[in-house]
């Protein structure tokens, strides 16, 4: 091939690629513009500036409100059990007959000591009273008048012991049936029937009655939190409502429980192993729904924080610096904002900073938002405090 036809070639390959590239340069601004994704579609909420009540949940306990040890007061061999195990009784029912033959003998005894006693005390009395007259009429001593007399009050102080031995048998005859200090739920029997039951610290239990209605529940909370909680009050940024602090049961199916109750105990000290501290609430339970020992959550309602900013938890995303929320201006352009969390209130969040009340904010869709680019928002609409 000559140099002339090489040329040529060339020069048609280069007016070839020109022309393509003129083609090419001519549909890119139409094609770009077709492939631009259109302003994504987001909900919005109007950031609410309001009172917003404070709750807060801890894992607590169930307890009874009373739990007694039923302990036997005298010893002997324990013949019946009468009660059924786990069943209600009444206060003063009988649960447990101990063998009553020994306390009936010494019972027996006492009160025929003290006949021979009161036989010696009334003896006494009459050679008192004799001798009396004998000394007036100056038949006798006065120091044998005093003897009389001496010896009729060491009879009476006799008789006095004696009716105190008396009633001691009686009570130990009377503790041969155990019955129930209290009304409740019993437990299972601790000594099995045909049992010798001693005094001592374990020999003496026998079962266990607890009350279930009020039930107790143990709970503990940071002390941290408690000195917010104080701080934020005194400085007037929340308040306690009218009726106080009020408890609600968070139960193991997740079901809450339809009565409310009361904190009847906080200690006034923080445990210094954890930091916490410890609580009591007291629930109504007649229909014996909770037993002694459940785990639940605790919730505390009554506090109200005062013009509070609250934005849903939709409307945070949590990044490796801070968490931040988009904040939307008059065009629709999103900005990230970084923003201080507080409290958590149900499915919103406390703002401490970095919002203000009035602004609009993308509540849900925040995965969707380029910061710095329009996004195409729903209907806006304010933060519902009763969501908090």
């Amino acid at each position: 091939m000559t140099n002339r036809n090489v040329l040529l070639l060339t020069v048609c390959a280069l007016l070839s690629l020109t022309l393509f590239a003129s083609g090419c340069s001519n549909d890119t601004p139409a094609s770009q513009a077709a492939n631009t994704p259109p302003p994504p579609m987001v909900a919005t909420t109007i950031v609410a500036n309001g009172d917003v009540p404070l709750t807060r949940k801890y894992v607590g306990q169930t307890a009874g409100s009373r739990e007694v040890q039923v302990r036997a007061r005298t010893g002997g061999i324990l013949l019946e059990r009468t009660y059924v195990e786990g069943s209600w009784v009444e206060e003063g029912d009988v649960l447990f007959k101990i063998d009553p033959k020994p306390a009936q003998a010494t019972y027996d005894q006492a009160k025929g000591d003290l006949a021979k006693l009161e036989a010696k005390l009334q003896n006494a009395k009459l050679e008192r009273d004799r001798t009396a007259s004998l000394r007036d009429a100056k038949v006798v001593s006065a120091q044998e008048y005093d003897d009389t007399v001496a010896a009729y009050d060491s009879a009476l102080a006799s008789v006095e012991a004696a009716k105190a031995r008396v009633r001691e048998a009686k009570l130990n005859l009377d503790y041969t049936e155990v019955t129930a200090p209290i009304s409740g739920i019993t437990s299972k029997e601790t000594r099995s029937e045909g049992s010798l039951i001693t005094l001592d610290e374990s020999g003496s239990l026998l079962t266990t009655i607890t009350v279930l209605n009020p039930l107790y529940v143990n709970f503990s909370i940071p002390g941290t939190e408690d000195l917010a909680m104080r701080r934020m009050m005194a400085n007037g940024n929340a308040r306690l409502a009218k009726d106080g602090y009020t408890l609600q049961l968070q139960l193991a199916d997740g079901s809450l429980l339809n009565e409310e109750g009361k904190i009847n105990f906080a200690d006034r000290m923080v445990d210094p192993k954890t930091g916490t501290i410890s609580m009591r609430g007291q629930f109504e339970n007649k229909k014996g729904l909770l037993l002694p020992g459940e785990f639940v959550r605790v919730i505390i309602k009554g506090a109200i924080l005062n013009k509070a900013i609250s934005v849903p938890q939709s409307a945070v995303l949590f990044t490796s610096n801070a968490p931040l929320v988009y904040v939307l201006d008059k065009n629709n352009v999103a900005s990230p904002r970084p923003v201080t969390l507080g409290e958590t209130m149900g499915t919103s969040f406390i703002i401490k900073e970095g919002l203000q009340g009035g602004e609009r904010i993308v509540s849900q869709g925040i995965i969707k938002v380029r910061p710095g680019s329009p996004v195409n928002p729903a209907p806006a609409k304010a933060t519902a405090q009763g969501d908090a």
